[in-house]
């Protein structure tokens, strides 16, 4: 994984040859030569031809030896994105593993964002939840990502300093929380030099001073070590552990240290075959030299998160100085070196699935699935898994000795979800080391947690979503009173729409059966009836909308079935009616009849209209666009009508707007607020965001005339993120 040159299409199969079967590299040169048609002619910002890249980055993945799939996706990382080949093509020439796994790590592109950070927010969401499905995506991006790093230099300044930036804070911790050491090391000392060059360039020239010192220094405790193993007969390989510039600058940044205060500047890693030998060596370590208090980890005994495995223990060395030790079996060391990629390492004829007990440890991140789905925007989502995954973690302990790892500042609340979500919501009170705490109480590693319960528990306070720290937890409480007060708004829900559906003069159980009801809750994107009630019952959705699209049927044809069966408008009686010029229309020609404006279409001064000759009901007035006056079944029923003065008005009509914009926070209020300016007043408001952050607001407004309309729109449409602002009919 060498950044000093770059690699051939030939030196890349050559090593992809070197663990897969034929017929698996077959597919991988496939991929290959399917990419690099894709890709004819694009050139990088080096000046290299695109291909280059996705060759170098299937070289870093041969190096993690990983299998097949993932390999023909990593030539196929970029085809998507960035040349005119769908995803439907991958999948129809690949199969859908291979787009599944391309599509997961393809950018969002097709959306437009108020700002940059809204976008990656996305990209990051998105990446977040293909991960959750299959974890080879984030190995794709991972290899990606290092190399876009390595290749740095060819951009601009600002778009280094925001690329390494948004390296540091989410893709060297994630590598970090996944043990792939090997490319979090690299990622992390890349950022460092484009973000803080003066600090990167002097750690390096202050380790080059020290270099041989320490070298020798190293050699001495290696010669040291060697011999005392031999004389048990334990077989160790002994290195000097690598030194990383962007651990060096962290302690000399958070703990304000000189350069030659670091311990790990000196220290070895030793290698055995066992477990056992393991221990042995460690006694042989503490033997030689005094070991420091406080500096010893077993994390053997009690693996991290992400299956690390190790013995750490800082001693005083040969000359006085703290020397720090690691010491793990070699399969320790390859999940070290590799993490979460180790578990997906190519071994022929296996299926390329992550073993159980990987599985397990990793079911905090399933949860993010669950997450993503309770988030109202990515920025929150992002913001609060930072706080599960990128922060330093606590290791407590249950009753039983099980360790639990969470977040650094969570409380028992947190831990009592993370065992399970029942034991979370009858949770009543905590022990911590056998001492009641509060359950605002931060936990420390170390500490053994036990969660009081009871049976009897009415369930969570609303107060615990603010003092719980982990994702998880926060959901698990929403969940809960989400699902307790579902029950009650969907009755709620359901007696509301009856209500407007009785004022509209229909019957309940015509209108109301399971095919209409179904109809409408898909048009509304609910997944059922419930939910689309439930949404009532909330106010996240009025009764009237609900009850006018399940009456939109029956509502035309009654209008139909008033159709008066003639055709000469001379057999229209005047009639003597006080509501007649209310409408402000009147039939040419014709005086004292009874006028209505449709609520189909509801006309406004200033529309182009016309009449309708119903029965009983006298001119109903259509807009001249109105689907219910088409068709040659009705031209003989239409009648010529005018607007009254409609300029000089203050008569005031309803009109119902539909905006689709992108839903960023603030929108409805900038919306609101840009209509209030108008001086029009809003009669009814509702909204709605589908799966791609596109939100659907729907408006009913006071109106004098078509100018006063025009006002609002062209006002609503001066605002960022909006996108179409229509007039809707019923």
């Amino acid at each position: 994984m060498s950044s000093d040159q770059t690699m051939t299409i030939e030196e890349c199969m050559e090593k992809v040859s070197s663990y897969l079967n034929e017929e698996h590299t077959e597919l991988v040169r496939h991929a290959y030569e399917f990419a690099e048609q894709a890709h004819h002619n694009q050139i990088r910002k080096s000046g290299e031809p695109y291909i280059i890249h996705p060759i170098q980055v299937v070289g870093i993945l041969a190096d993690l030896k990983m299998d097949p799939a993932t390999l023909a996706a990593g030539f196929l990382h970029d085809v998507v994105e960035d040349t005119d080949i769908t995803l439907a093509q991958i999948e129809e020439e690949f199969g859908q593993e291979i787009a599944m796994l391309v599509d997961g790590v393809t950018k969002l592109g097709k959306i437009k964002y108020k700002s940059h950070q809204e976008q990656q927010a996305e990209n990051h969401r998105k990446m977040f939840v293909a991960m959750a499905k299959d974890m080879r995506v984030i190995i794709i991006k991972f290899s990606d990502r290092l190399h876009n790093m390595r290749t740095l230099k060819h951009l601009p300044e600002e778009k280094q300093r925001r690329i390494a930036n948004e390296t540091l804070e989410i893709f060297a911790p994630l590598a970090h929380r996944l043990g792939i050491s090997k490319i979090k090391w690299e990622l992390e000392d890349t950022a460092l030099r484009y973000l803080n060059p003066q600090q990167y360039y002097r750690i390096v020239n202050l380790m080059k001073r020290k270099r041989a010192e320490r070298e020798e220094y190293i050699q001495e405790v290696i010669n040291e070590v060697q011999k005392r193993v031999d004389e048990v007969s334990i077989k160790a390989e002994i290195t000097g552990r690598p030194k990383h510039i962007y651990s060096i600058y962290r302690k000399m940044v958070l703990q304000n240290k000189q350069f030659n205060e670091i311990y790990d500047l000196l220290a070895v890693r030793i290698i055995v075959n066992s477990i056992k030998d393991c221990y042995a060596v460690l006694g042989i370590i503490h033997t030689c030299w005094k070991p420091m208090p406080g500096r010893f980890k077993d994390y053997i005994a009690m693996p991290k998160q992400n299956l690390y495995q190790s013995l750490h223990t800082t001693v005083i060395g040969p000359k006085g100085d703290p020397l720090e030790v690691q010491i793990r079996t070699f399969e320790m060391h390859q999940i070290a070196e590799y993490g979460i990629a180790a578990h997906w390492a190519y071994k022929e004829g296996k299926k390329f699935n992550t073993p159980d007990q990987f599985e397990k440890k990793l079911t905090w991140f399933r949860e993010i699935l669950e997450f993503q789905n309770e988030s109202s925007n990515a920025e929150e989502f992002m913001a609060s898994l930072k706080v599960d995954l990128f922060s330093d973690m606590v290791y407590v302990f249950t009753p039983k000795g099980d360790v639990i790892e969470l977040p650094a500042g969570s409380v028992p609340i947190d831990f009592a979800y993370r065992i399970h979500s029942e034991i979370g919501n009858k949770t009543i009170g905590a022990k911590v080391n056998n001492k009641m705490v509060p359950l605002d109480y931060r936990l420390k590693t170390g500490d053994i947690i036990e969660i009081l319960t009871s049976k009897h528990s009415y369930g969570p306070s609303r107060d615990w979503i603010k003092l719980a720290q982990t994702s998880q937890a926060k959901n698990k409480i929403k969940q809960f009173f989400k699902r307790q007060l579902k029950e009650e708004n969907v009755n709620k829900g359901r007696e509301l729409v009856e209500k407007e559906i009785r004022n509209m003069e229909f019957d309940i159980k015509e209108v109301m059966t399971s095919e209409n009801l179904k109809r409408v809750a898909d048009k509304f994107n609910f997944a059922n009836e419930e939910d689309m009630f439930a949404a009532v019952g909330y106010n996240g959705i009025t009764a009237a909308q609900i009850a006018n699209r399940l009456t939109e049927k029956l509502r035309k044809k009654k209008d139909m079935d008033e159709t008066l069966l003639f055709k000469d408008i001379s057999e229209l009686k005047p009639v003597n009616h006080p509501k007649r010029r209310d409408a402000g229309v009147r039939v040419k020609g014709i005086d004292n009849l009874l006028i209505r404006l449709s609520k189909c279409c509801s006309p406004i001064p200033g529309d182009e209209i016309v009449g309708y000759i119903t029965k009983g009901r006298g001119v109903s007035v259509h807009r001249t666009d109105c689907p219910n006056v088409k068709g040659d079944d009705v031209k003989d029923r239409l009648i010529p009508v005018e607007w009254e003065g409609y300029a000089s008005t203050n008569k005031e009509y309803n009109v119902d707007l539909e905006i689709n914009g992108y839903d960023r926070r603030g929108l409805l209020n900038e919306v609101l607020q840009a209509i209030a300016e108008t001086k029009t007043n809003i009669t009814q408001v509702t909204g709605k965001t589908d799966r791609n952050k596109i939100v659907t607001i729907h408006l009913s407004i006071s109106i004098q005339n078509v100018a006063h309309l025009k006002k609002v729109v062209d006002r609503i449409k001066q605002i960022h993120d909006i996108y179409t602002v229509r007039r809707v009919m019923n």
